[in-house]
């Protein structure tokens, strides 16, 4: 080969690589939202801790609720999001159509623990005092990937040998666990199912009057909303995320109210869940 032709292919070569497009660094973070309230509202209860997300990552981050819970699985099996705040059921449904992970979970400052609870509310005027009491009436529940909102309450009922499509007079989902706490209170349903501190957030805003408020149903602990990754992230990338979630102290978020920080966890801690999906006789798998 001529000193000419390795000439040539050397300038060649050189003229290849400096075409090629350069490998840019993730500049962007996306993060989903489950609508566990009213979108705007979940948006814009979510502010401190997006921004102070932002801050501690260095990296612009941005928000996004779906209309349901559904839609934030699919966002992340999609690759439109590159982390999610999902309900623990939610969270095991996700964990069976795209590799995600559960990495941090919130602790409240209130009660100082990382668990809440779900319930059933009626109203006192209703005459609905126990379980019982709910056959023949209308019904709410949340969202079908609620993990408080239908699927420990379900579980609740069928134990109890209450079967929601043959003992309720109706059954709706309203989307929303602040919609039912309205439900309620306007009559729309006679009793629904709520997570406790979000009842608590119902309360206080005047959608509905503690004094008037019967709860029927309380669940066992549950763990709280993990935030999770998807698990391609770049391993630097997830440092970096849970680094940021780990640094924030006493800020407000959404129904969560003020919070402590976040506590790591892992996937082991939601197995409750799906041993409760199991006493449903939810099919994960099915569920989607």
């Amino acid at each position: 080969m001529s000193k000419m032709t390795r000439r040539k292919l050397g300038l060649l070569s050189a003229g290849v690589l400096l075409a090629a497009p350069a490998v840019r660094a993730q500049t962007v973070l996306k993060v989903g939202l489950i609508p566990s309230e009213d979108s705007r509202a979940m948006l814009a209860q979510s502010k401190d801790i997006l921004d102070a997300v932002e801050k501690n990552l260095g990296m612009k981050v941005q928000g996004f609720v779906a209309t349901d819970y559904n839609g934030v699985i699919e966002a992340l099996r999609a690759k439109h999001l590159d982390i999610a705040y999902l309900g623990p059921f939610s969270y095991v449904l996700a964990t069976t159509v795209t590799p995600v992970e559960a990495f941090v979970i919130a602790e409240t400052a209130k009660s100082g623990r990382t668990y809440y609870h779900s319930q059933i509310i009626a109203l006192k005027s209703s005459g609905i005092k126990d379980l019982n009491d709910l056959k023949g009436r209308n019904f709410a529940f949340v969202d079908p990937a609620s993990t408080s909102g239908y699927a420990f309450p379900l579980a609740g009922l069928l134990k109890a040998g209450i079967e929601p499509k043959r003992d309720f007079k109706t059954v709706i989902f309203t989307g929303a666990h602040d919609a039912n706490a309205v439900a309620v209170a306007n009559g729309k349903v006679d009793a629904a199912t709520i997570a406790d501190r979000i009842l608590d957030a119902a309360v206080a805003k005047g959608h509905i009057k503690a004094e008037a408020i019967q709860i029927v149903w309380r669940s066992a602990p549950i763990p709280e909303s993990p935030m999770v990754w998807r698990k391609d992230l770049p391993d630097d990338l997830k440092k970096r995320v849970k680094d940021a979630f780990l640094a924030i102290k006493d800020l407000n978020w959404s129904d969560q109210g003020k919070l402590n920080g976040f506590k790591p966890t892992s996937d082991a801690d939601y197995d409750v869940v799906r041993e409760t999906a199991k006493l449903a006789n939810i099919d994960l798998k099915k569920h989607k």
